[in-house]
């Protein structure tokens, strides 16, 4: 009897059995799993964009078919005379056969053509021009500037990262409106309860405050599930994607994750809880006669 007491003075309102344990926090921790890919999503986009942009934006190189000494030469005299050009250097054969060698095989018969690697010192606006007057000078000869595919990878990785950030603010309103529901739902299951207390002087501010307490806990404690089953995802998925961005993947992968991130979760989870149980009670509170 004493023990009964004990828990009616502590839950007066009867939320544990009103607001379930297991279905609100299973609905949010589903939602801070695809939460926790969408923002994992988001900032490997914008890693991809910038290594790219900041690696082979500016990489230039030039192709010479019929490499011959004079060609070449001829080649690298115009290139180095030219003001865009920071340093034209000609990659050797050797160097090349061994880049072309994944896809070419071993093919010592096949005439490679001679490659310049340059390094701009300007903007490359005035590359057209210079290619023209390569061509001229070297007949065959050909200048590719890698920035435009480039640019269009990154403007892919900044596209993925918006439909991440746009998941990401979809997810949020659905957690939104699962509260909201859920919330109304134990409303509507301790209406007399929630009548009786009123009725003995039980503030507004009191009776919201223990839902928003309850909802929080259980949001809280989802997102942290979530949070923890997303771990294996993105450990595999940043296994996969960091070759992508040109870096070596560490021995452990765990230490590459966003944990800040992820530790942001839950308070997050447990603040949208709180926030929208507190306007739902209140609002259903004023309908009351």
């Amino acid at each position: 009897m004493a023990e009964r007491r004990r828990r009616l003075a502590r839950d007066p309102l009867g939320l544990r059995r009103a607001l379930s344990d297991r279905l609100l926090p299973g609905l949010v921790a589903a939602m801070a799993l695809l939460a926790a890919l969408a923002l994992a999503g988001a900032r490997g986009a914008d890693r991809l964009a910038d290594r790219w942009q900041a690696g082979a934006a500016a990489a230039v190189t030039v192709q010479v078919p019929d490499p011959t000494r004079e060609r070449m030469a001829a080649a690298l005299e115009l290139l180095r005379a030219d003001p865009v050009i920071a340093e034209a250097t000609a990659v050797s054969p050797e160097r090349v056969a061994e880049l072309l060698r994944p896809w070419l095989g071993e093919a010592p018969a096949l005439i490679l053509p001679g490659v310049i690697e340059l390094h701009l010192a300007a903007a490359p606006e005035a590359l057209p021009s210079l290619s023209n007057r390569l061509a001229e000078a070297v007949p065959g000869a050909e200048l590719e500037a890698h920035g435009i595919w480039v640019a269009r990878l990154s403007a892919l990785a900044r596209s993925v990262q918006g439909v991440a950030l746009a998941v990401l603010a979809l997810v949020a309103g659905v957690a939104v409106a699962v509260v909201a529901v859920a919330t109304r739902a134990g409303l509507a299951a301790r209406r007399e309860a929630i009548g009786v207390l009123h009725d003995l002087g039980a503030t507004d501010r009191a009776i919201a405050g223990r839902f928003a307490r309850r909802v929080a806990l259980l949001a809280g404690l989802g997102a942290l599930a979530g949070a923890a089953l997303a771990v294996p995802a993105l450990a595999a998925l940043s296994g996969l994607a960091l070759p992508l961005s040109g870096e070596e993947v560490p021995a452990h992968v765990l230490g590459e994750l966003p944990w800040l991130m992820l530790a942001t979760l839950p308070p997050a989870a447990a603040g949208i809880g709180w926030g929208t149980a507190q306007a739902t009670v209140r609002r259903w509170l004023r309908r009351l006669p």
